[in-house]
């Protein structure tokens, strides 16, 4: 599912790049004073309660001290002028401190008005990504914040290839002003306003979000390889990074055998080596193929070729560059038979090197597979921007002349490729968190999902999450806030079968299966008709209550209202709940709705009746053998504890005879 793009505020360069507690950072020569290299600045929150770990460049062998406050700690740059001190925990501090690395001949790297309590890294798709000046009361949000004690930093989107990768712009971090709030995550700000006033100690928010991301990109690829189907995807990636042209081989490989199989043709028969074997027709215009008044292509999702060609009069002297302007939303572009780039991005730049080994004198055949999952696709344009530039020679025109293909509707099986952009595999793992290194964190607010909706295998996606983050940063039982997602869509007016809800179940069962995670359910706070609730300060609210019940130990009320059993008594199905605050109310009826008891192949509406934190369902029937709760894309629901809470959607078996 596409989900808008990006809303928050691009990462700003600094000066001086600091960095803590990172293997990777900007290239940094030899100097002579020591650097600092850690994923952070001036102004920034660290850990309390945990030892710091700073990370820098100096000379080989060079001995380093480093100081914070009253410690210090020494280190001893190695071969490579990389060094690595660690300095003692220390308990909150409203008191600016300043971070000092000294090395030979008294040179020194300063980072200032370090503040040290908690942190929290905020991370996920656009519902993270939103921004406070967008909130509900966003303009009286932004133009109250004010709060030197809280600290904000925007990590800037960067798709990497490999976990060693630096961030893509030093990090800057800023104390809360209407300034930094404004395109901040409302999500993340309104969570640690919160905390502070609670904790009464400084926080730190670091907002790592993507908006439109699926899951997968999150996830680490040592993580990622362990998952069904995923390992030949993290070969294929760890060849890509090491070696271009072969990855790109490799996936070329992976497109033929697609086919071969696909169509029932032979080697040689695939559309980049014999396109004379489709039917092509003028391409009407650049733009959206749903806007070029073709029946076909009116509603179409799948797979449509591009052709095209250029001369050359002499024989390539070295590689060429491929310009395609805008395409939406999948491409991989073979020139003579030789796959030269795939990409994935709504309407994002295509510009690939074509290897002089692809090219001729005489004509050259460029073919596109395009494919497209959701709403517009195709090759956008501008025609004046598409063109092929030989090495030492002046660009050829593109812009007129392509013809297209369509393969067949609705059929997605297509080849992706595992490094394509913000959708591939652990791109952002790689490029937005693996280079925050080691950085001691409170806890982790997690709000993603929506383009994951039918996903069955998401609850373990989500758990291999976990599992390699809590290992990025040192931290076993680092907590995680899980959002639930929200209501979405037309109101039920019957029974159906939604992978929205479905969603939502494994968001819930991979809490429960998780130690150290809560649930924070937004099943009231949707609306109908915009991904996009506006309401962060409720979802605040219940992020703030979980992760207090968490640190309090008491994990089994951390998520609100939650089912823990659903029994059959005689011709009844009695559900009892964890997590309930005083007791459970049905809101403006007698009895809660959304309830239904299932058989093995249907379900139905079932009549509930509510004493204290349980329930009971009314006309069981012998071969009913689950029962579900606001189950559908965006359910009426009216069932609360006394926070108030919502009671949280789920699917359950009946147990008993």
């Amino acid at each position: 599912m596409r989900m808008g793009h990006s809303w928050s505020g691009a990462g700003r360069r600094v000066g001086l790049a600091l960095l803590l507690g990172t293997a990777a950072a900007w290239p940094v020569m030899a100097e002579a004073r020591p650097r600092i290299l850690t994923p952070m600045s001036a102004h920034a929150v660290l850990q309390r309660d945990r030892p710091i770990v700073v990370e820098g460049a100096a000379d080989a062998g060079e001995g380093v001290t480093v100081t914070l406050g009253g410690a210090s700690a020494t280190a001893t740059a190695d071969a490579k002028g990389r060094w690595r001190a660690t300095l003692p925990a220390m308990a909150a501090t409203a008191t600016p401190l300043t971070l000092t690395a000294t090395g030979k001949d008294g040179a020194v790297d300063t980072m200032d008005d370090l503040l040290v309590g908690d942190v929290w890294l905020c991370s996920g798709q656009s519902n993270m990504e939103y921004p406070t000046k967008q909130a509900l009361n966003g303009e009286g949000l932004v133009k109250g914040a004010a709060n030197d004690r809280i600290r904000l930093l925007d990590i800037a989107h960067h798709v990497g290839l490999s976990a060693d990768e630096p961030l893509e712009k030093r990090p800057v971090w800023a104390a809360v002003s209407p300034a930094s709030v404004a395109d901040f995550s409302a999500a993340c700000y309104l969570m640690v306003k919160d905390l502070a006033a609670k904790a009464n100690v400084p926080m730190g928010a670091i907002d790592s979000s993507w908006g439109g991301t699926k899951i997968l990109p999150w996830i680490a690829a040592t993580d990622a390889r362990k998952l069904p189907g995923l390992s030949a995807d993290a070969d294929l990636l760890a060849l890509y990074a090491r070696d271009h042209a072969a990855g790109l081989r490799a996936f070329g490989d992976r497109w033929g055998e697609w086919w071969r199989k696909a169509s029932g043709t032979k080697r040689g028969q695939e559309p980049w080596n014999a396109p004379d074997r489709l039917n092509w027709t003028p391409v009407p215009k650049f733009g959206p193929w749903e806007e070029w008044g073709v029946p076909e292509l009116a509603d179409y999702n799948g797979l449509v070729w591009f052709r095209q060609g250029f001369d050359l009069a002499q024989a390539p002297t070295g590689d060429g560059v491929i310009e395609l302007a805008g395409i939406d939303e999948l491409d991989t572009v073979w020139v003579n038979g030789v796959v030269v780039g795939a990409t994935f991005g709504w309407g994002d730049w295509r510009r690939y090197t074509v290897p002089r080994s692809a090219l001729k004198k005489g004509r050259n055949e460029i073919l596109v597979g395009l494919g497209d999952t959701y709403g517009p696709g195709g090759m956008f344009g501008p025609g004046d921007r598409i063109q092929f530039t030989p090495a030492g020679g002046q660009p050829i025109p593109l812009g007129t002349g392509w013809r297209y293909s369509v393969y067949k509707a609705n059929d997605q099986s297509y080849p992706r490729s595992p490094w394509e952009s913000h959708a591939g595999l652990g791109t952002l793992y790689n490029g937005m968190i693996a280079p925050l290194g080691p950085i001691g964190l409170k806890g982790v607010a997690w709000y993603q999902g929506e383009s994951d909706v039918g996903r069955a295998d998401y609850g373990d996606r989500l758990a291999a999450l976990m599992t390699g983050w809590r290992r990025q940063f040192q931290s076993p039982e680092l907590p995680f806030l899980i959002v639930q997602l929200a209501n979405f869509g037309a109101p039920p007016v019957k029974i159906e079968n939604s992978a929205w809800a479905a969603l939502r179940e494994t968001q819930r069962l991979a809490v429960l299966r998780d130690a150290h995670a809560a649930l924070a359910t937004t099943i009231d706070i949707g609306v109908r008709n915009d991904i996009h609730p506006a309401d962060k300060n409720e979802l605040a609210k219940r992020l703030v209550f979980a992760q207090g019940r968490l640190e309090a130990g008491d994990r089994a009320n951390a998520s609100g209202p939650m089912i823990a059993s659903a029994t059959r008594a005689g011709g009844e199905v009695v559900l009892r709940f964890n997590g309930v605050q005083g007791a459970l109310h049905a809101w403006s009826a007698g009895s809660p709705i959304g309830f239904e008891l299932c058989d093995a192949s249907a379900c139905r509406y079932a009549n509930a009746s509510v004493n204290g934190a349980e329930v009971r369902l009314a006309d069981a029937r012998p071969g009913d053998v689950r029962v579900r709760y606001a189950w559908a894309d965006a359910p009426v629901v009216n069932f609360y504890d006394e926070a108030p809470h919502p009671v949280v959607p789920f699917e359950a078996v009946i147990t008993g005879n």
